[in-house]
């Protein structure tokens, strides 16, 4: 079931900016990531999504409604961290609280106590004199209180230490193991790995593959650092299957491996190795190629070039 349609989405500033004829749907029960550099049209997305800004053309559903005609129905039913977070200075974290539940009709506040205290916030402080950390956190709790069926999350995690960054992931868990739905902008690949199901990567505004998080992981290579006793020869590893050589330095040598590790192994046994060290491929590998190259097309052309520059 989908909950997030857009087909042939679009918002023309001018100029080249803006996204273009995006095409994507988010499944229910999944944690939908949607990355890019900056720029690249992830926030102008999610302000389509949730109808703060009109498209020039294409459109977009969530639970199957349009977002124009049905935008207070949706929005009852998702909670939302935007990434440029704004709150109202005068207020405690409390009263901001009570605030949205009187909004949202919720009676019983223990669920958003019990949130906070996971999250380690102080309802009682002027959020005035909060951090930028403490912010994000009120901003989070705002969102999850209610148990929406949908999370839209633009880079929900920054500002927040690592010990409050793994109860974010529990509350992603959490939403999905109810059968709820994340859609998730953010900048760091490594919290995407652990918890998104599939991602998305949007290139000056237009969508450049989408893609489960295991196949990125396939598609991408190892890289394998080994130091020699004596340098080997230049040749040694030629012919070794789905391994190239990247760089030598002295005794150390960087390979690239692409399929079983197996064949490397036996060849490198023919040399006297002091150390091994064999990195798996995570979504940087994958994503840091894309932005930095000059990747233009979409579908099996994106895939396939992702393949071959890894």
């Amino acid at each position: 079931m989908s909950v997030i349609a857009a087909e042939m989405l679009s918002k023309d500033y001018g100029s080249g900016h803006g996204v273009f004829e995006l095409d994507f749907e988010v499944r229910q029960g999944e944690v939908f990531a949607f990355l890019g550099p900056n720029g690249a049209g992830k926030t102008t997305t999610i302000r389509l999504m949730l109808d703060l800004i009109r498209p020039t053309g294409g459109r977009i559903e969530i639970f199957g409604l349009d977002v124009r005609a049905r935008a207070v129905e949706i929005h009852r039913r998702l909670g939302y961290v935007p990434g440029d977070l704004r709150l109202y200075e005068r207020m405690s974290g409390g009263e901001l609280i009570r605030h949205f539940a009187g909004l949202r009709a919720i009676g019983d506040l223990a669920p958003a106590r019990e949130i906070a205290q996971r999250l380690q916030l102080d309802l009682d402080r002027p959020i005035r004199a909060l951090s930028r950390g403490n912010r994000q956190k009120l901003g989070l709790l705002q969102a999850t209180m209610h148990s929406p069926d949908l999370l839209v999350l633009d880079e929900p995690t920054s500002g927040l230490d690592p010990l409050v960054q793994q109860v974010f992931h529990e509350l992603v868990r959490e939403t999905t193991a109810r059968g709820g739905t994340v859609f998730l902008s953010s900048h760091v690949l490594s919290e995407v790995q652990q918890i998104a199901d599939r991602v998305a990567l949007v290139r000056a505004g237009r969508l450049a593959l989408v893609e489960s998080v295991q196949a990125l992981r396939e598609l991408a290579s190892m890289r394998v650092e080994a130091s020699f006793a004596q340098p080997p020869p230049a040749d040694a590893f030629l012919r070794v299957p789905g391994v190239s050589e990247l760089e030598r330095h002295g005794q150390e040598v960087v390979f690239s491996l692409a399929g079983p590790v197996d064949p490397l192994i036996k060849a490198l046994a023919a040399h006297t190795v002091l150390a091994l060290d064999i990195h798996e491929a995570d979504l940087q590998d994958v994503f840091l190629d894309l932005y930095r190259g000059a990747v233009e097309g979409d579908g099996d052309d994106v895939r396939e070039s992702v393949a071959n520059a890894l």
